[in-house]
This record gives C-alpha cells, structure tokens and sequence, in this order.
C-alpha cells in the first residue's frame, strides 16, 4: 500500500495494490472516488479537498459498505 499527498491540490490518493492496472472510476461523491481493477478488485482510493472531507467528519459523507476480496498470493 502507498499513500500520495499532492499539497497543491490538496488531493490524497491511497493505492492499495502495487504495478499498474487498467482500472475503471466509480466516483461515489464529488470528492471520493474508487479505481476498480480486473475481477472488482479496489485497486485506489482518490480524495479531493481532503482537509475538507476529514474535517467534516462522517455527517457529510455517507458510509459506504462493500464486499471485501482477498487475494490468494
């Protein structure tokens, strides 16, 4: 797992599995957005404005419950 912050943009990216991946977005609000890779695997996690998304706390974003996949190494 690698965490990128970009100050500028203020924008987090946490990419949870290594090497590159065709990936498609499933954006799930104006600031979060998920990279989905071959076979449904999450492959990233995108936050824009994250000062303004952690600050905020739970209220203002919903709870998001999906299936969780493990991969066999």
């Amino acid at each position: 797992m690698k965490i990128s912050y970009d100050q500028e943009t203020d924008s987090l990216y946490i990419r949870l599995i290594d090497g590159y991946h065709e990936c498609r977005t499933l954006r799930l609000n104006d600031e979060i957005a998920l990279n989905i890779g071959a076979d449904e695997v999450l492959v990233g996690v995108e936050i824009l404005d994250v000062k303004e998304v952690l600050e905020s706390g739970q209220s203002k974003y919903p709870r998001v419950a999906a299936p969780v996949q493990s991969r066999a190494s």
